[in-house]
């Protein structure tokens, strides 16, 4: 068996060129990463200062968190769990790796939906597992349908879910996602759902998948609506039987995450009011692009139902997303996505804009591309 080959995570490259041209004194704005420009919520930065001055701390998994966690499922959706089918973890990407590892072997087939996060496809593929990817345009509105999973053939052993979703924001609805648990629970299929921007929805419901399915694994953070990136934190929530063999995992390949941030977390639960607001700018900053979209000629997108994402199709206006996303940078100072990221097929025609910056950001940026896209609509069409 040789060393699986995976993709580059483009926006990285972009982001480097983003901070070089910052130290070099121009004006950036940071709109290619799903990182919420707020810091972590006071309560919790205020509890931090406490611990680093009164705590030496050391390996550890807060009980306290997980019974929180708990109940937040029972206050959110109605779902009891009990607080062991809980691991804690170094941010959401341990926990997929923790929910791949945990439940599939190298060779199982794990489907998809394209687009999709970067790191799904590569993390199957880092595992030796084969990535089914599923595609979802315009007419699914850029999301899985319990029919396309219905119709792969054969069976793949497990699936992917995320509502919302990474690149579009898109939500299922409570009626899609119960009728892909049924279509999954008929053909044997396990369900990994990451749910890290619940908490972060324009109107729709968000539904967890284990109002339909107790044994789905559930992939969640703090990093999104908690506004705790740099904090790592995470969690995964395993069925019964899954418990023994996720905690062996954790414990031999990551111990614990971090004691502080962990403490940090726990205050940070108590702080809706606060992180509510940060969702009331997120709704301005997406009024904001929606508007100034079909200005730009931008009239094809995804529905961004929630998280910070808008994912337009830009393909009037190039068949190279990388490209077209760092001249845009070079240009204006205004760092994107480019698609090629999350669809490897049809990504070289779609950019991904984020709007967790603040609004005064997202204005400014909207001022510099207005011009921008009006120069690149007039080399389009120019014989």
């Amino acid at each position: 068996m040789t060393v699986p080959e995976i993709d580059p995570f483009h926006t990285v490259t972009l982001s480097t060129l983003a901070h070089r041209l910052a130290a070099d004194g121009r004006s950036i704005i940071h709109m290619e990463f799903g990182q919420p420009s707020t810091s972590a919520p006071k309560a919790a930065v205020a509890r931090a200062h406490h611990v680093l001055d009164t705590d030496p701390m050391g390996y550890w998994e807060s009980e306290p968190l997980k019974e929180r966690i708990a109940r937040h499922y029972a206050e959110s959706y109605g779902v009891t769990l009990t607080p062991d089918r809980i691991t804690l973890t170094a941010g959401a990407s341990v926990a997929l790796v923790l929910a791949l590892t945990g439940c599939f072997v190298p060779g199982m087939r794990v489907a998809l939906a394209r687009p999709g996060y970067v790191a799904y496809r590569n993390t199957l593929r880092a595992l030796h597992m084969e990535a089914v990817e599923i595609p979802c345009g315009e007419s699914v509105r850029f999301q899985l349908t319990a029919e396309a999973v219905a119709a792969l053939s054969p069976a793949p052993d497990g699936l992917i879910i995320a509502s919302p979703a990474n690149p579009t924001g898109t939500i299922l609805s409570g009626e899609e996602l119960s009728a892909i648990v049924e279509v999954c629970r008929a053909r044997g299929i396990r369900i990994v759902s990451d749910e890290i921007y619940h908490g972060l929805s324009f109107g729709k419901p968000t539904h967890s998948v284990l109002e339909y399915d107790d044994n789905a694994l559930v992939v969640n953070s703090f990093s999104k609506y908690f506004s705790m990136a740099p904090w790592r934190l995470g969690w995964l929530v395993a069925p019964e039987e899954r418990i023994d063999a996720v905690k062996a995992r954790m414990g031999n390949m990551f111990l614990t995450p971090s004691s502080l941030s962990q403490h940090a977390a726990l205050a940070a639960f108590e702080c809706r009011d606060e992180l509510d607001g940060h969702l009331e700018t997120y709704r301005c900053n997406r009024d904001l692009l929606l508007a100034a979209l079909p200005v730009w000629g931008l009239r094809h997108i995804a529905p961004p139902d929630g998280a910070f994402y808008i994912y337009a199709d830009i393909g009037h206006l190039t068949d190279d997303s990388l490209a077209f996303c760092t001249r845009l940078l070079e240009d204006t100072g205004v760092a994107t996505a480019p698609g090629i990221d999350f669809d490897p097929v049809d990504g070289k025609h779609f950019i991904r804009f984020s709007f967790a910056v603040s609004t005064d950001r997202i204005r400014e940026a909207i001022r510099r591309m207005t011009p921008w896209f009006a120069e690149r609509t007039a080399e389009s069409k120019t014989p």
